[in-house]
């Protein structure tokens, strides 16, 4: 089987992860993909194949050196955005892509412009799989199931590279944030580890923000409103008074590269009650610590003027950024930017705005940077996958392996 078959298989699978659920996996959809990979793992003759009661997904590829070489492991996310559709998907393939407008849907008027994705144009000539306008296609992350898979049976299959234990991990709910959190670092046993969970061929990526939710109360004083000079404290307005107290050069949309922001995800409420919902985001601790701050100082001001308990703020922090526990172990970037090297991939080292999987691992004891999958404008259906990036990527994952046997 080649790597767009696999590919294609994968998506044909829904796979959408719930924000609102409590369990594990969020959606018990995710579990028919997570028995199909396990059964195919299976299948191309990796061993120790197992699936959790969560639907995590284990495998082994046997060491064929006796050198000593540390185990290190690929791991990938098998659920899909809440953001976008990801049922009855009908990924098409256009054939060497002439950097003209792809039409998904004619009678809609869907159409993927470069005029909008000028990153299409950097794939001139290639053959590109993308969706029918109506939901997202799913290479975040099935793309990087795909290349895991195809590496492992390429490397079953060509003993001649002689490489050391490799394991290998797909996991539910990473859209959610939740991926990690019931990833069994010590079964997996790895000395570290690689997402294959990026975007554009090239990137490498061992900086993430610190991540943190802020939920925010409001509690007012309802009376009628021709009665109500100096009782009433309308919590609709002093949610709103709370959000304009936030920068609003500090936004997602103000916001580029290492710039930190506060998000307003969403607002409701009524005279009574009401509630705001933010994330917070910096790459620098200390920055990001100050943000945590100024939203409680926020909650202040506006209880010394409308009265002590009207507002009050709950934050819990998400994740950390990786690159504290990256750094002390630079080989496990350098062996990837030889690898690409040797691979003819250029290199686009860049920092994430946002998080991974493996920011999680990294601070449960399993440094683990994030490589490129291939495919671009996720979430929407306007995704899309270069083939010939996903390839690489696969390609890149033997090369990986070959070279840690060799250090």
């Amino acid at each position: 089987m080649d790597i767009v078959e696999r590919f294609l298989n994968y998506v044909s699978f829904d796979t959408q992860s719930a924000e609102d659920a409590d369990t594990t996996p969020s959606t018990a959809k995710q579990l028919k993909l997570a028995e199909y990979l396990r059964d195919e793992l299976k299948g191309i003759g990796m061993t120790d194949v197992e699936m959790d009661e969560n639907g995590y997904v284990y495998a082994t590829l046997p060491a064929n050196t006796d050198k000593e070489v540390p185990t290190i492991g690929f791991i990938s996310h098998m659920d899909t955005s809440p953001d976008c559709s990801g049922a009855n998907i009908k990924p098409r393939i256009v054939k060497a892509y002439d950097g003209n407008d792809i039409v998904l849907d004619a009678e809609a008027g869907i159409v993927t412009s470069p005029a909008k994705f000028p990153e299409l144009l950097d794939h001139v000539g290639q053959d590109i799989i993308v969706t029918d306008g109506h939901t997202l296609l799913g290479a975040d992350d099935k793309a990087g199931i795909a290349e895991i898979v195809q590496a492992m049976d390429y490397l079953i299959n060509h003993p001649e590279i002689k490489h050391g234990r490799v394991r290998v991990g797909f996991n539910p709910d990473e859209e959610i944030g939740l991926g990690a959190h019931k990833f069994d670092v010590k079964k997996f046993d790895c000395a570290w580890g690689y997402t294959m969970d990026g975007g554009e061929l090239g990137e490498l990526e061992y900086e993430n923000f610190n991540a943190a939710s802020a939920k925010v109360e409001v509690r007012g004083v309802s009376v009628h409103p021709g009665y109500a000079k100096g009782k009433m404290i309308n919590a609709a307005r002093v949610a709103a008074e709370f959000a304009a107290e936030m920068p609003v050069t500090e936004t997602p949309e103000q916001t580029v590269e290492y710039e930190g922001f506060y998000h307003l995800l969403g607002i409701e409420g009524n005279v009574e009650h009401a509630t705001l919902s933010y994330i917070i985001r910096d790459h620098d601790r200390q920055r990001f610590e100050q943000r945590k701050a100024f939203v409680q100082k926020a909650a202040e001001w506006l209880n010394e003027r409308y009265g002590q308990g009207t507002v009050t703020v709950t934050i819990n922090d998400q994740y950390y950024n990786m690159r504290e526990k990256i750094e002390p172990v630079p080989h496990v970037v350098n062996i990837v930017l030889d690898a690409m090297k040797a691979c003819h991939i250029p290199s686009r080292v860049r920092a994430i705005r946002g998080g991974t999987d493996g920011a999680q691992l990294s601070f449960m004891g399993l440094p683990c940077p994030n490589i490129f999958a291939g495919g671009l404008n996720f979430h929407g259906p306007h995704e899309f996958l270069p083939i010939p990036s996903m390839q690489k990527a696969s390609e890149l994952v033997v090369k990986i392996v070959e070279l840690t046997a060799q250090m």
